[in-house]
């Protein structure tokens, strides 16, 4: 028989990888909802337009990582690269221009044919937020604010770095394009293939290569502030002055930029040293231009996505599994009513442990292996009675309590 492995670049969450997964997540949402944004969840794969023109023909997810594939109808659909196109397309499909502004939190897998790396397999999992309908910076102070306490909550903050850059208007990242596009020219042989084929379409994206040569070439790269028009500069320091005033720190960073057309002013990114060549953990920007390149009315929008697995990697200590109480019934005589008192204490909201079989001391070492904190001991003389033992199964001490009792002992001593 064949010795079934999951597919290459998928791998299983056991227990304590989803806790540490549902860690972030419910930290991530509970913290979105403190700035009012609600979750909202688009299908697992859309229409392959839906990313091929969002993301760009000279995009890597596009070109080689997207997993594509026809349906019995001769559909073109693609399982979702990223969250953010799914969300636009919703946003035009269910006419929620009438209800800007948008504020909406996602989680979920996404999924790319890339070689797999620490913290990014090709099944991934990622946290987002957009915020789709507000024009002014005031948006993207918001959205960097929720990330920033996101990651604080989650005890991240001492080990990224936030980097921002401005891309400018329409107008400035014209003229800025003009500059480098000769300045790469110039450099041409120098380049690799890659980024020799952007250099027409895309030039912005050669300086987020990471290619060493290309690297070389990039460091003498113009700067893009250089180009920014007053317009541009005023809704960047006031992005800089907000997050100051907020207590934010960040580092201006002049080589971080997203080659696509819709994307204008803001990009930021909290990075980290801890993840080697990974180094972001939260990025994200302003994409005035992508709603209505969708074909939707002309909307502003801005946002960021984090991935999962690298939070959960970083993030302390996520909260413990909570310590069950164990129903042990001394024979098996008594295994019914057993299961009797574990169901009524769950219907009361404890955690119950309940073995299926063997003698009381097997059951009792289940429940020391499965760190209960406490053990109910269902014995005939003491039912006699009404009664049953409470064995704390850190100290070891004992009692017998009575069965109208268990419910309020319980609660005393071990919530």
């Amino acid at each position: 028989m064949t010795n079934l492995q999951p597919v290459r670049g998928t791998h299983d969450l056991l227990p304590d990888d989803r806790r540490r997964h549902r860690h972030v997540e419910n930290t991530a949402q509970k913290i979105s909802e403190l700035y009012g944004f609600d979750e909202m969840t688009t299908p697992i794969f859309e229409f392959t337009d839906v990313f091929a023109r969002t993301l760009g023909d000279t995009s890597d997810i596009v070109t080689k990582e997207m997993y594509t594939f026809e349906t019995k109808g001769g559909e073109s659909v693609t399982l979702r690269p990223e969250g953010t196109a799914g969300v636009a397309r919703a946003f035009i499909s269910n006419g929620l221009a009438q209800h800007v502004p948008v504020k909406a939190f996602y989680k979920g897998p996404m999924f790319r044919h890339e070689r797999p790396q620490k913290g990014r397999q090709r099944q991934f999992h990622q946290i987002g937020v957009e915020l789709i309908g507000v024009e002014g910076p005031q948006a993207d102070i918001e959205v960097i604010a929720l990330g920033h306490h996101i990651l604080k909550e989650l005890g991240l903050l001492k080990s990224t770095v936030l980097e921002i850059n401005s891309l400018g208007d329409v107008e400035s990242r014209t003229a800025f394009r003009a500059v480098l596009t000769d300045y790469f020219q110039s450099h041409e042989s120098d380049l690799s293939e890659d980024s020799r084929n952007r250099l027409v379409k895309n030039p912005l994206r050669i300086l987020d290569s990471k290619d060493d040569g290309d690297r070389k070439v990039v460091a003498g790269a113009p700067d893009f502030a250089a180009y920014l028009n007053d317009d541009s500069k005023a809704f960047i320091d006031t992005v800089h002055q907000g997050l100051t005033d907020l207590g934010i720190s960040f580092e201006r960073n002049p080589k971080l930029v997203r080659g696509l057309d819709y994307y204008c002013h803001t990009a930021f990114e909290f990075t980290t040293s801890e993840l080697g060549a990974q180094s972001a953990v939260l990025a994200g920007g302003r994409y005035d231009g992508l709603i209505e390149q969708m074909g939707g009315p002309s909307t502003p929008g801005v946002g960021w996505a984090a991935g999962i697995e690298r939070l959960a990697m970083l993030a302390e200590d996520s909260p413990a599994k909570d310590r069950p109480i164990s129903v042990v019934p001394v024979s098996p005589d008594l295994f019914a009513r057993a299961q009797e008192m574990a169901q009524s204490l769950r219907n009361e909201g404890f955690f119950i442990e309940f073995s299926f079989t063997g003698n009381m001391k097997r059951r009792l070492k289940r429940a020391d292996k499965s760190n209960a904190r406490a053990a109910l001991i269902l014995g005939e003389d003491e039912l006699k009675d009404d009664k049953v033992m409470l064995r704390d199964l850190d100290s070891g001490e004992q009692e017998a309590i009575s069965l109208s009792a268990v419910v309020a002992t319980l609660q005393t001593k071990y919530r």
